[in-house]
């Protein structure tokens, strides 16, 4: 009779045991409710929820939102004429109903959106008599060739040329500010939440698609967040192609492993019940899927079928000395228990750490894979046993169960060299090596987005292509780092004020990776030098009061209606962390000298200021989340195995492979940001599973008084076939994702694979290794 058969069962035990028909009863009528939940999953994401809202940037610019015309969630249309410029008839009357197609979108700011055609957009010239001017596109416009040439006279007078228009006049961009709710169309005192994916396809339909089709000259593109996230969510579709690949590449090793379909078909079943319920339990309590926590499902399913294959292969080790199907799984349950539900709570504490993240797609990350965790322990540490105890193991694999455990394995008791006395220390050295290496060379590690565009697609596109357009061909580029200089009310004219935001543009502009900057000092100084007959040596600002006041009338949108608020509008060549990194420094160290009672330099908005701002909260909480991670995680085992030698033997292997991690991330050119830093702390969370189930196993034959090599190859035989098979079958499931349409899942992808596997290789290779040197195995056996 084993150990586990004279341990008398635990309460927990024959409550489940003794009242299955009731626990697959409840398990049943929970799955009827959230799978009709989960049925109404649908993808969402939100501007706010992808920012950090407690940033001071962040802060900031929300509460200047109103005095900050344009300058928030915006998308831009580039109309290219291929054949030719915009001065023809034909592109002229395409871009009027590109415009006035872009009005009736739903969730457009109709009040901000700006083209040509727009009646805000004008021009302004110095005559004899004075000034001059008036709307680029006048009411007299018929396309004749007289008019076309009026238009082209106007728009080299708009200052527009780099703008609105492109520096060749082969396009024009009509920008589209948007609203994150707006009123129902059927019921004005509600509000409706916009929907991207919606949105972005409208862009596309009424757009892209049906103007291209009208006008063969013309060719469209379109970029900004709303875009990008439609086409993320988009991505979504192919996620899930992803997800039914990794069930059947599941499904065959299972088999393969198990040599029993009913056990696979329970464990698959199971698991897919987890990731229902936490879909289900997701739209319960109000949540969608966004881009980000479309990984959510993926570990769910991984976690689930970690611990499912680790139940089956438990109960057929049992098979081989219990008497019927029954009792195996109680034998299993009460060896494996405890073990599981430690791993999983170990994940759970982990994903929470997340939570420490202030940026609102994280923190639902780890709030959708801490429920996920929780669903698995009823699934597939009680209602997997309980399914098992009535349609049993069959025949072939409880018969190759037997053999398995009779027979000697050349190739387990070759991998139990590990914790050979020779071998350990050759092992921890090579591990002190790596460990070494990869702080060195995860020193390049960078926080943030490293190429231009957008990193979360691929470079080819078509998103990435249409930034690549407009970054060519204007001169103020779709990274717009806005600074606000603050002053009492009508204050942003006085000369003081003027001169604070002419020095803060001449500093920026000598800033290396910035294209432009321009405020209503560059409006002001026009005017003055207009004022003098064009004179250049006037381009400057006048110390008059009332000579300022009159040229900055002409500067609408660049200062808010009392004009206590003006935005210094700072063009970017692109978004890299570096570029941000200097603009934001440059801006800090200016706003640091000549803040004062009377003027205040606030930072910041424009999207390459939420950019940095998140930059700056993910570099702050990447430490703390990994120490939170880590601290966590070792508790439970101190918890667990009562002993701190047994913590290190399972947290470090783990640590190494965050550092190689790391160094694997800057080999890549994959920076840190919203989309990797989950990663980490979730592949800490997983791979902790692989350790604790080795080394409860590897502890309870060194109670019996094994030695440690022995002890360990009975270790491997049992429970490390199990960790290796599952390592292999869940990095196989996940590299599917490298050949995903959205970058940033396949960078994922391959991070999640290279950590699944150097999380198994560590408990397998190294574990063994440091319980060489932490181990006390005399007082162990004393012990027991």
């Amino acid at each position: 009779m084993t150990k586990h058969q004279q341990q008398p069962a635990s309460f927990l035990e024959r409550l489940i045991f003794n009242n299955r028909p009731a626990v697959i009863l409840i398990c049943l009528l929970i799955s009827i409710f959230l799978f009709y939940q989960a049925a109404q999953v649908r993808p969402q994401t939100s501007f706010e929820k992808m920012i950090p809202l407690g940033h001071p940037y962040i802060q900031k610019m929300l509460e200047h939102r109103n005095d900050l015309a344009n300058l928030g969630n915006t998308v831009r249309i580039s109309v290219e004429a291929t054949d030719g410029d915009i001065f023809s008839k034909e592109y002229m009357e395409t871009l009027r109903q590109i415009h006035d197609e872009a009005f009736y979108i739903p969730g457009v700011d109709r009040s901000g959106l700006k083209s040509l055609w727009s009646p805000s957009v004008r021009w302004t010239e110095v005559t004899e008599e004075g000034f001059a001017g008036g709307e680029v596109i006048p009411q007299t416009y018929d396309g004749s060739a007289d008019s076309l040439e009026d238009l082209r006279s106007n728009i080299l007078k708009s200052g527009q040329i780099g703008r609105l228009v492109a520096n060749n006049f082969k396009s024009s961009i009509v920008d589209i500010p948007l609203l994150e709710s707006y009123p129902d169309p059927n019921d004005q005192s509600k509000l409706i939440k916009l929907d991207y994916q919606k949105f972005s396809h409208e862009l596309e339909d009424k757009i892209r698609e049906k103007y291209e089709a009208q006008n063969p000259n013309v060719k469209v593109h379109i970029i900004g967040f709303a875009k990008k996230v439609g086409d993320l969510i988009d991505g979504l579709i192919g996620v899930a192609l992803f997800f039914a690949v990794a069930i059947g590449i599941t499904f065959v090793l299972l088999l393969w492993f198990t040599h029993c379909i009913k056990s696979t078909l329970a464990v698959l079943i199971t698991t897919l019940v987890a990731v229902i319920w936490q879909l289900g339990l997701l739209h319960t309590l109000g949540f969608g899927l966004d881009p980000y926590s479309m990984l959510v499902p993926f570990l769910v399913f991984a976690i689930g079928i970690s611990h499912g294959v680790q139940k089956i292969n438990g109960i057929a080790m049992a098979s081989g000395e219990a008497t019927d199907a029954l009792s195996a799984a109680r034998m299993a349950f009460r060896q494996l228990f405890i073990p599981g539900l430690v791993a999983l709570l170990s994940d759970a504490v982990g994903f929470v750490t997340l939570l420490l993240i202030d940026i609102g797609v994280i923190r639902e990350l780890a709030i959708g894979a801490s429920m996920g965790v929780a669903v698995i322990i009823l699934t597939n540490l009680i209602l997997l046993p309980v399914v098992i105890s009535y349609i049993g193991i069959g025949n072939r694999a409880v018969k190759k169960s037997r053999e398995e455990a009779a027979k000697d394995h050349p190739v387990w008791r070759a991998i139990s060299n590990c914790a050979h006395p020779m071998v350990a220390p050759i092992s921890v050295v090579v591990a002190v090596v790596a460990l070494a290496g990869g702080v060195w060379y995860g020193q390049n590690l960078k926080i943030g987005d490293l190429d231009q565009g957008a990193p979360e697609l691929h470079p080819d596109s078509r998103y990435n292509l249409d930034n690549d357009f407009v970054i060519r061909n204007y001169s103020t580029s779709s990274d717009v780092l806005v600074v606000m200089i603050k002053t009492g009310p009508e204050g942003c004219s006085t000369y003081d004020s003027l001169a604070a935001m002419d020095e803060l543009m001449w500093k920026m502009e000598n800033t290396e990776g910035v294209q432009s900057a321009i405020s209503m000092v560059t409006v002001s100084k026009q005017v003055i030098k207009g004022m003098n007959e064009g004179n250049l040596k006037w381009e400057t600002l006048s110390r008059n009061q009332d000579v300022l006041n009159n040229s900055i009338a002409r500067a609408e949108g660049l200062y808010n209606a009392d004009c206590s608020v003006a935005p210094v509008l700072v063009f970017l060549e692109d978004h890299k962390a570096e570029t941000l990194s200097r603009a934001v420094g440059a801006a800090e160290e200016f706003a640091a000298l000549h803040t004062t009672d009377e003027l205040q330099v606030v930072l910041a908005a424009g999207n390459a200021g939420i950019e940095a701002a998140t930059n700056e909260v993910i570099a702050a909480s990447e430490t703390t989340m990994l120490i939170a991670v880590y601290a966590a995680v070792s508790i439970m085992c101190l918890l667990t195995f009562r002993s701190l030698a047994a913590t290190l033997c399972v947290i470090l292997p783990l640590v190494l492979t965050s550092v190689l991690g790391n160094a694997l991330m800057a080999f890549m050119g994959i920076g840190v940001k919203v989309a990797t830093l989950p990663v980490i702390a979730l592949g800490v969370g997983i791979g902790v599973d692989y350790g604790i189930y080795i080394y409860s196993r590897l502890e309870t034959y060194l109670r019996q008084g094994m030695p440690l090599q022995e002890a360990y190859y009975e270790t491997l035989k049992s429970t490390g076939k199990a960790v290796l098979f599952t390592g292999v079958c869940l990095a196989i499931g996940v590299a599917t994702w490298i050949f995903s349409a959205i970058k940033f899942q396949a960078d994922m992808g391959l991070m999640l694979t290279f950590m699944f596997l150097w999380n198994m290789i560590g408990a397998i290779w190294l574990l063994p290794a440091l319980a060489r040197f932490l181990i006390n195995t005399e007082k162990m056996r004393a012990k027991a």
